[in-house]
């Protein structure tokens, strides 16, 4: 867990350090006084680009000197940081006790999962997006996800660039690339199918179930080999590669309904996408012997009080840290006395 986070030019914050505990850290504040970027600033602290998906020069303070820092201290007594300095803004620097790494390596000490109001409707969006949020759930269980998913796409990149350029590209050339894309693209689909049937069974076998069951399965699950070279004419034409993991996408289903989840309501999917990662938490905790960190933005400002109440309990029992957001402390009357509470406003973090 994060036993220290200190932010300096980060979003809303010119200078801030919060430290939570174990368990539930709670966030209450009114609209626009930072609770999000708090939580966008523990995402910064795993491989990607954080729950927004924002340029890194947008994480920046407006009115600062133009680059920010994320630093934490971990349970474990493990420093890791990031941010971005003035003449580089879109140029992600790492460290880990100090020392440079790359942003892949923080998989190794930080697994961290979230859910916010925009994904709400994930299950009605692209396949991209889908794919995104299972790689997260990967990640979690698998820390050289990141490599692997790294390398591929930079292959396949480099591809089509070859392949739709002015000049004929060396095959020799392309065949190497196209090795590259089956050895790591291999390892993706790899994991994601081992993930993804893990992940079915774990949310089958629970007995809570005060959120609605989702049946997943993995579309486009062929491990490879894929037909690249023979391939090339088409992905030529196209612009990208027709076939291989990116094309993967994952499919839920509402299991009480027997109906895909793109077919139910909002409300519906966000209780499907709550248990999902309710279930991929208590996994990841078995696998690795602890929990991920997870980030609830306004989770339960549009659930029922009795589900409000169950999530609540049932995040206290996991023993993970969960950082939580909300508009009203009421929202969170339910939570164990044990919960560390915060006020956020006008850029300050304060112990309530």
């Amino acid at each position: 867990m994060i036993a220290r986070l200190s932010l300096t030019d980060f979003r809303s914050y010119a200078d801030a350090v919060i430290e939570p505990g174990a368990g539930l850290v709670i966030l209450t504040g009114e609209n626009g006084a930072g609770k999000t970027n708090l939580l966008e600033a523990v995402s910064m602290l795993a491989p990607g680009r954080g729950l927004r998906g924002a340029a890194l020069s947008e994480m920046a303070r407006q009115g600062g000197p133009g680059g920010f820092t994320v630093a934490a201290r971990l349970s474990d007594d493990v420093d890791v940081g990031c941010g971005t300095l003035p003449s580089a803004p879109e140029r992600r620097v790492v460290r880990i006790n100090g020392v440079a790494a790359a942003a892949n390596a923080l998989a190794e000490r930080l697994a961290v999962l979230w859910l916010t109001p925009a994904m709400d409707r994930l299950l009605t969006d692209s396949a991209g997006a889908r794919r995104r949020f299972l790689d997260r759930l990967v990640l979690a269980l698998e820390p050289s996800h990141a490599h692997h998913t790294a390398r591929y796409e930079a292959a396949m990149r480099a591809r089509t660039r070859l392949l739709t350029g002015d000049i004929r590209p060396d095959p020799s050339w392309l065949s190497a690339l196209e090795a590259q894309m089956q050895e790591h693209g291999a390892e993706v689909a790899g994991a994601r199918a081992r993930t993804v049937a893990a992940l079915r069974d774990r949310v089958l076998g629970a007995s809570e179930t005060s959120f609605a069951r989702a049946g997943i399965s993995l579309e486009g699950a062929d491990e490879g080999p894929w037909p690249f070279a023979s391939n090339r004419g088409r992905d030529a034409a196209a612009g990208r590669a027709t076939e291989g993991p990116h094309r993967q996408d994952l499919a839920v289903m509402h299991l009480g309904k027997g109906q895909a989840a793109s077919l139910c309501s909002t409300g519906e999917q966000k209780a499907l996408l709550i248990g999902l990662v309710l279930a991929h938490a208590e996994l990841v905790a078995d696998r690795a012997g602890r929990p991920p960190v997870l980030l609830l933005d306004e989770v339960a400002a549009h659930l029922d009080p009795g589900r409000r109440a169950a999530l609540l309990e049932r995040l206290a029992a996991q023993g993970g840290q969960v950082w939580m957001t909300g508009t009203e402390p009421e929202l969170f009357a339910a939570a164990p006395e044990s919960a560390h509470r915060y006020v956020v406003a006008e850029g300050k973090i304060t112990r309530s």
